[in-house]
């Protein structure tokens, strides 16, 4: 009676039987997505935290080789019109008129006096390192001016051919100074030229002279480091 009386039959019955499966079903699916969710944050978290050892690596890396670098040379920076970035590990000779001539790519005799002492302790410097190092650049910039009457990209080009050919003679002359390490200097010293691309600015105006300059740069090789831990997961 009480059936007839509300309606209830065994039809409605195996409908709440079927939502019962459906709400088992749901929440057996939501522990599947809440178990990848857990394994994925972990693995993101192992990643991030092998990503900051070698971010921590690098940084100490950085500051051992730059301690190295002024230990070496603190004698000698001054005498030579030269400075050392902390942040970029770049050995900036900045006095050009001691480098090279006006417009020439020829070392002076003078700078070649000067690499005679340096490129070989600089090297010895570098030996610990030599693991953790991408490549050491020699950079060339200079100023924007360029020949008189000149457009701003004739003098462009023109400051890129001078660049490039002052790097690769300073290139040129270093290789010479160290026979034994030839092999190595091939593979792991490039010479770029930049031209005026990374002028050095004073008071938010371009300060000329300190623009014209070669470094010796130290790249480290921390970001092919973290990109092999991304490759690998």
């Amino acid at each position: 009676m009480m059936n007839k009386l509300f309606g209830t039959s065994s039809a409605s019955q195996e409908s709440g039987e079927h939502w019962l499966t459906v709400s088992d079903l749901m929440a057996g699916l939501m522990m599947v997505f809440l178990f990848i969710a857990i394994v994925f944050m972990m693995n993101t978290q192992k990643e991030n935290e092998k990503i900051k050892d070698v971010a921590v690596a690098y940084q100490q890396n950085q500051v051992a080789i730059y301690e190295a670098l002024q230990t070496e040379f603190k004698n000698d920076l001054q005498k030579w019109g030269a400075t050392i970035d902390k942040e970029t590990l770049a050995f900036n000779f900045q006095s050009p008129d001691v480098l090279f001539a006006n417009n020439a790519t020829t070392l002076s005799d003078a700078y070649k006096e000067i690499l005679k002492d340096f490129f070989p302790r600089y090297i010895e410097v570098l030996r610990p390192y030599r693991e953790s190092l991408d490549e050491i650049r020699i950079e060339g910039h200079t100023s924007s001016a360029g020949p008189r009457g000149s457009t701003e990209s004739q003098a462009y080009f023109h400051n890129m051919n001078l660049s490039q050919g002052r790097t690769r003679a300073v290139l040129e002359y270093a290789y010479a100074l160290m026979p034994l390490e030839v092999n190595w200097i091939k593979a792991n010293i490039a010479a770029v030229g930049f031209s005026s691309s990374r002028l050095v600015f004073k008071d938010s105006a371009e300060d000329a002279a300190q623009s014209r300059r070669v470094s010796f740069r130290a790249i480290t090789n921390a970001d092919i480091q973290i990109k092999r831990i991304l490759e690998s997961q």
